[in-house]
C-alpha cells in the first residue's frame, strides 16, 4: 500500500470516527520503521491537528530496571505520558510537557499543546494497556522484517540496526503479542499475524 493510500485510509477512518464528536483522540501504534511518524505528520498536516510522539517519553536511566524491562510494554514512560499528556488531551485542556532527550539524558524545552477536534498520538507503545481505553480510534501500522531492517540501517546505520534487531525489536514484538495490540486496533496494512521477531 502506497503512502498516499495509507494517508487516504487513515483520514477516512478518522473522519468517520469523528462524526458527531466534539473531540477525537487517535492512536497510531505500530512496528519501528513502519512509517508511523511520516504518516502521522501527513495526517496532522491534512487535519491541522495536534500531534504527540511517544518517543518524547523514553524511560530515564533510573527507570530502566531489569524488573521493569522484563515486562512487555514497560520500556516507555507511560505513567508520565498519561498524566502529562493523555489525560489533558481527553479533558480538552491546554497543557505543556517536556520531551526526554535520551542521548543527552535531559529534558528538552517545554512543548505546548492545545487540544483540537482531532488529536493524534503516534509511536510504539501508544496502545499500552494502561493507555488504550482513552482513545476513540486506535490504528496500527506494520512492516515486513526485511524492509524494517533496511529502513533502520538507512536511518540509523548498520551498527544501530544490529542493536534494534537484538534488543528493541524483540521488546516491541513482545509488547505487540503479549498486550494484544493488533487485536485492539484497526490494521492499516499487513496482517495481524505477522511477527517480526527473528
Amino acid at each position: 500500500m502506497s503512502q498516499n493510500d495509507l494517508l487516504s485510509r487513515a483520514i477516512s477512518l478518522i473522519r468517520e470516527a469523528a462524526a458527531g464528536k466534539d473531540r477525537l483522540l487517535v492512536a497510531l501504534d505500530g512496528r519501528c520503521a513502519a512509517g508511523k511518524t511520516t504518516l502521522a505528520l501527513a495526517i496532522a498536516a491534512e487535519l491541522n491537528c495536534p500531534l504527540i510522539h511517544m518517543d518524547h517519553f523514553f524511560l530515564r536511566p533510573e527507570q530502566r530496571t531489569p524488573e521493569r524491562l522484563s515486562v512487555p510494554g514497560e520500556n516507555i514512560d507511560h505513567e508520565r505520558f498519561l498524566m502529562e499528556a493523555l489525560i489533558p488531551l481527553r479533558e480538552g485542556v491546554p497543557f505543556t510537557y517536556r520531551r526526554y532527550l535520551c542521548h543527552s539524558a535531559r529534558f528538552g524545552e517545554p512543548i505546548s499543546i492545545t487540544p483540537g477536534p482531532v488529536n493524534l498520538v503516534e509511536g510504539s507503545y501508544a496502545c499500552h494497556p494502561a493507555l488504550r481505553d482513552f482513545y476513540d480510534l486506535r490504528l496500527f501500522l506494520t512492516v515486513d522484517p526485511a524492509t524494517q531492517i533496511s529502513r533502520i540501517e538507512a536511518r540509523n546505520g548498520a551498527a544501530d540496526a544490529l542493536v534494534f534487531a537484538r534488543r528493541w525489536i524483540p521488546l516491541e514484538e513482545s509488547y505487540i503479542a503479549s498486550c494484544g495490540v493488533c487485536e485492539c486496533c484497526v490494521l492499516l496494512n499487513g496482517s495481524k499475524r505477522t511477527s517480526n521477531t527473528p
